[in-house]
Parts: C-alpha cells; sequence; structure tokens
C-alpha cells in the first residue's frame, strides 16, 4: 500500500476545496442572533464530535444569505479557531445551510485525494492534537488561522483506502451515536414523568386526592438529609494524577457529566470515598453539574459530592427531585468569579415525598430507566475503547484494509 504525504492546503487545493474561517465580527453583530432561524456553529456547540443544540444561537433566513459563502454543506469539517482548537464536527445533511460561525474554521473536501471522512478521523490523532496547539497563537488563549491550517501534514493512501478506514471507525461510532439517542429519549422519558407525577401532580390517583396549600394529602416535605447522605471529595494531590491508567480515575467535576475519568491517581483515599457505577455526583463549582457514574470503581475528588439516598429514596429518582433545587442556588449564590455550592447549601433543600406505595412505584420506573442510561454509556465507552484501539494502527497502515 503507498501512502503519500502532503499539507491539508496543498490537498484541499487539489481537490478543489476551501479552508475557510467564518465571518468577522463586523458581519454578524450580536443584534443579528434571534431565537428562531438558520443555527449558528460556535466553538461552544461542539463536542463529541458532533455539534449540539442544547445552546446554539440562530440568524434570520435573511442575514444566513448575506453570509452565503459561510454556510455549510454536508461532510464539512469545523472546528473552533480559538480556545479548544483541537475539537471538531462532522456536518451531516440535517445542518446543511447552517453557519459557520465567527470563531470557527471550516474545512471543505470534494473528496478525490482526500476523503473528509478520514480527515475527521485523522484529526483525532495525538501527534495532530500536539501540532494544533504547538503552531496556534496567543499566550492566554490559543488560536488558529486558515493559514496554519493549512499547513497541517496529512499522511493519506489511496482515496478508496481512505473510505474503507472510514467506514470502519465511523461504524462503532454509529453504534454510539444510537447509544446516545437512546439515553436521550430514556432521560426525556424520565423527565416528563417527574413532570407529570411530582410538578403537575398528575400522579395515580390523583383525581380522589385532596390538595391543601399546594401539597397532596399524604404526601410531605422532608429535608434532604431525612432521606440521604452525602459523601464530599478527597483532595488528593494534584502532582500524583497521572495519564498512563496506573491507579484509579479521578473524578473530577469536568467529569460528573462524562460520566467517565482519564484522570489516574496513585494516590490511596478513605474506604467511603471511592464510587462504583450508578453513583449520584453533583459538581459543587459553576454549572452544578448532576450525573450517574458510569466509569467503574474510581476516588471521589474534592469539590464533588455524592448523594446517597436511603432504603426508602432511590438514586435515580433523588436525581430528578435534586435537578432543579441545584440549578436553582446558580441564581442565589455569589462568588468572586465561580458560583460555589457547599453543605450548608444542600441542608436547606426539602423534597416533596409522596406516600410509601406511590414512592415505592416511582422507585422502581426511574430506577429502571437510571439502570438503562448507566449500562448505554458503559457500552459506550467500551465502543471508544475499542475504536481508540484501532484509529492509529489503521491510519498508519499498521492494520492492512
Amino acid at each position: 500500500m503507498i501512502w503519500r504525504e502532503a499539507t491539508l492546503g496543498e490537498l484541499a487545493r487539489r481537490d478543489g476545496g476551501v479552508i475557510q474561517t467564518g465571518p468577522f465580527g463586523s458581519q454578524l453583530h450580536q443584534a443579528d442572533y434571534q431565537d428562531e432561524g438558520i443555527p449558528v456553529i460556535m466553538p461552544r456547540d461542539i463536542a463529541g464530535g458532533r455539534v449540539s443544540l442544547e445552546s446554539i444561537a440562530r440568524v434570520s433566513e435573511e442575514t444566513a444569505n448575506r453570509l452565503e459563502r459561510h454556510k455549510l454543506r454536508p461532510r464539512t469539517i469545523v472546528l473552533p479557531r480559538r480556545g479548544e482548537i483541537t475539537k471538531r464536527a462532522y456536518i451531516t445533511a440535517e445542518q446543511e445551510g447552517w453557519l459557520c460561525g465567527t470563531g470557527c474554521l471550516k474545512i471543505e473536501l470534494n473528496g478525490q485525494d482526500l476523503v473528509p471522512e478520514y480527515l475527521y478521523y485523522f484529526m483525532e490523532q495525538g501527534h495532530v492534537v500536539r501540532w494544533l496547539e504547538q503552531h496556534a497563537v496567543g499566550t492566554t488563549m490559543l488560536n488558529l488561522s486558515a493559514a496554519i491550517v493549512a499547513n497541517l501534514p496529512i499522511r493519506y493512501p489511496a482515496a478508496e483506502t481512505q473510505r474503507e478506514i472510514a467506514n470502519i471507525l465511523s461504524a462503532y461510532d454509529d453504534l454510539i451515536e444510537n447509544n446516545r439517542r437512546r439515553m436521550a429519549l430514556l432521560e426525556e422519558a424520565a423527565r416528563q414523568l417527574y413532570r407529570e407525577w411530582f410538578v403537575r401532580l398528575r400522579f395515580p390517583g390523583h383525581e380522589h386526592t385532596p390538595v391543601n396549600d399546594g401539597v397532596p394529602e399524604g404526601w410531605n416535605q422532608r429535608p434532604l438529609f431525612d432521606l440521604a447522605t452525602a459523601t464530599y471529595g478527597h483532595p488528593f494531590q494534584s502532582g500524583l494524577f497521572t495519564e498512563d491508567g496506573e491507579g484509579l480515575p479521578v473524578v473530577r467535576i469536568r467529569d460528573v457529566l462524562a460520566g467517565e475519568s482519564r484522570t489516574f491517581t496513585v494516590e490511596e483515599a478513605p474506604p467511603d470515598r471511592r464510587l462504583s457505577n450508578g453513583d449520584l455526583l453533583i459538581g459543587m463549582d459553576g454549572e452544578f453539574h448532576m450525573g450517574l457514574w458510569a466509569g467503574s470503581d474510581a476516588w471521589l475528588n474534592q469539590r464533588v459530592v455524592r448523594i446517597k439516598g436511603n432504603e426508602e429514596l432511590d438514586d435515580c429518582l433523588l436525581f430528578w427531585m435534586l435537578r432543579q433545587p441545584i440549578r436553582a442556588f446558580n441564581q442565589t449564590i455569589t462568588g468572586t468569579t465561580v458560583v460555589h455550592l457547599g453543605a450548608k447549601e444542600l441542608k436547606t433543600i426539602r423534597l416533596l415525598v409522596p406516600p410509601h406505595a406511590l414512592l415505592t412505584q416511582a422507585n422502581a420506573l426511574f430506577c429502571s430507566m437510571g439502570k438503562q442510561i448507566v449500562t448505554l454509556k458503559i457500552q459506550n465507552q467500551k465502543l471508544r475503547a475499542a475504536r481508540d484501539l484501532l484509529l492509529p494502527r489503521l491510519i498508519s497502515g499498521e492494520i492492512a484494509v
């Protein structure tokens, strides 16, 4: 098999492609954004190789047409040009016509010499990530330009081989995406069920249950720590953290949503700081992220708290009970630069708890959905590990296709 080398810019020119930054600030103003319309992809919207719609900005169709040259077509790769410059997203047919935002850069290829899907996986390699970081400019925030990205060295086989490599790797990503969608459906089902029973109070038998001062008969407002216990993280020495997999993972705030950690430590901690799958975690700084742990045995790091329901209350139901109170603290707690959640705030939380029979029914339903979500997270971790093992071997030619 013959492997060639060229810069990304050379291949793009040869292929009739383009490497282009998003519109300048003078072309797209804050006043142009609106609640409905054409999505504009910003660096914050790129996560896990895809575009998240959770907080995406939008502009009118008229504004999008004015910025026609920044519209995206399928198979384009978009990456931030400042900040987290090593992220990237692959644009699908569903995102055709969306805009490349001011803080992003797009790479369009026709796939004759360099296949876009192959480039997407090529850019995930550690040495490519390091190249981008080393060639970016800026001290407080890394910045890329189209010229810098155009100089990226690319090693590539024939186009057909590139497609075969991309197909093997994308099969793993398709399974991961299917699991992610199943998790989203389960989370939405749990959210709707919680709202129906605990917010709208349309629980089974509500038609025959009197309500006094907003509380159904037989229900009670109870302090959080009547129903649960809190375990606060251990202050590990950061100098003992390792990236080589030695020791146990350390769960930091940034790991709570992902449900897994890639930072390890050789330091030991008290046994009660050891986590297992399904544990309910809350990050105590910033956005107070909550999640169910799915990374097997791990250590609980400082500024992360585990909340454990007692025999009355399943952790998966407790997760939904705590979401609104925890979010409310973002509006009431102040810090110098970052808001902080502490034991004092947790002690103020009161939960609306139904009678025993209904609580048992709710525990069973939310436990079932929660366990499925944790299982899917674990499956995705295994799929990513297998794909990450294959990727460098395929792209280096160590494994022939």
